[in-house]
């Protein structure tokens, strides 16, 4: 991001000059193993990107706060004595302005200001886009008006914005990532406690490459209440052997003791998955602190493997861009990256082979699916900060 350019932007919009502006940055998030862990009481391992959501802010003497962006169309002017009332539409803004209400629990008192967001995080390819511009607000306000709020309270307040004020019922994994994000490190995140862990990432030759299935994910919402309904039951039965309340409690060894007393072997592939994924997080951690990373790429690829397999939350496409990234030399691991039937793909590869595989990857994905993968090679970053010139 050209932040000289996005300064012009600012003030063509605005009017006045460079006086005052401050900007920020926000980054996307991916996780690297650990998929539908969160919920059933696991851990996750998500790391920040490099690219993400920046925000040019600055004090207008309005009595209002000016919402647009370099991505959308729509702007908003929201009168200070109005910013508890959400716009209609679903627009863009409202992710901003719940995070703005949730600060105001804390202390906020906000004046009138001019903001202007601009993103290269891709649009609906499941990086966390949301989570990217909720903590961005929340990180500058926090800064402009002296807040004092820790990042973990930035977090969870960016989490509640979103719950209660957009409406979306997410997990803290996306917030937390791309807040408390590290360069060159992934975070064991256990997300019903916090407790988590900066894991270093040393890839050396080898580079994240994120693929983007450009699938509509219409399955996505339907299939993820489907799969914690068939969790809940797991335990339910699994209970009957003394009590859990989350999948993730058993270890792989207690879950194999135990698994002939679910009925249904549907509900069982769904309950190993759970185990197995949050087992293979706790491995891949110790992995990495080893240096091992053709282990780490196993794990990843043993992790879409039960995705596809158990858990059931692939579909033509991850798969076949999983398939076709695995026959590629040079790559040691990929996998599915998010809720599935659509989104990302994440893998690990020699940077010699980058080229070979947007080629070959492309033309093979394209012939089996009719669709046009995009890639992105991905640098792991830093979290919420402020740009300072």
């Amino acid at each position: 991001m050209d932040i000289t350019d996005l300064k012009k932007q600012f003030i063509a919009l605005y009017g006045g000059d460079e006086t005052g502006l401050r900007v920020f940055f926000c980054p996307g998030r991916v996780n690297l193993i650990g998929e539908h862990t969160d919920y059933n009481g696991g851990m996750v391992f998500p790391c920040a990107l490099s690219f993400g959501t920046y925000l040019v802010i600055r004090p207008s003497g309005l009595p209002a706060l000016r919402f647009a962006s370099t991505n959308f169309d729509f702007k908003a002017t929201v009168e200070l004595d109005a910013i508890t009332e959400k716009l209609p539409g679903g627009a863009w803004v409202n992710y901003p302005l719940g995070v703005i209400n949730e600060l105001l629990a804390a202390g906020l008192n906000p004046s009138g200001q001019d903001l202007l967001y601009a993103g290269n995080i891709p649009n609906g390819a499941g990086l966390s886009s949301s989570a990217s511009i909720e903590v961005l607000t929340a990180y500058a306000f926090n800064e402009l008006y002296g807040l004092g709020l820790d990042r973990i309270e930035l977090v969870k307040a960016s989490q509640r914005a979103e719950n209660r004020f957009v409406g979306v019922n997410c997990g803290i994994m996306d917030q937390f990532a791309v807040g408390l994000g590290r360069k060159d490190a992934a975070i064991r995140l256990k997300c019903d406690t916090l407790e988590y862990e900066l894991v270093p990432v040393v890839l050396g030759d080898y580079r994240l490459i994120i693929a983007n299935t450009n699938k509509r994910r219409g399955l996505a919402d339907s299939k993820y209440n489907e799969r914690r309904g068939e969790c809940d039951r797991a335990v339910e039965e699994l209970s009957k052997a003394g009590r859990i309340e989350f999948l993730c409690e058993l270890s792989v060894a207690e879950f194999e003791k135990r698994q002939h007393l679910i009925s249904s072997d549907v509900i069982r592939a769904r309950a190993r998955h759970a185990v197995s994924e949050n087992e293979r997080v706790k491995v891949a951690v110790q992995e990495l602190k080893a240096g091992n990373l053709k282990a780490f790429g196993a794990l990843m690829n043993a992790s879409h493997d039960s995705l596809r397999d158990d858990y059931e939350v692939t579909g033509i496409e991850l798969d076949t861009l999983v398939a076709e990234a695995r026959k590629i030399d040079g790559v040691i691991g990929s996998r599915m990256t998010g809720a599935g039937f659509g989104g990302c793909t994440v893998s690990l590869i020699h940077k010699d082979a980058i080229a070979d595989f947007k080629e070959k990857v492309a033309a093979n994905y394209t012939a089996a699916t009719g669709l046009v993968p995009d890639f992105y090679v991905a640098e792991i970053g830093d979290g919420a900060k402020e740009i300072l010139s």
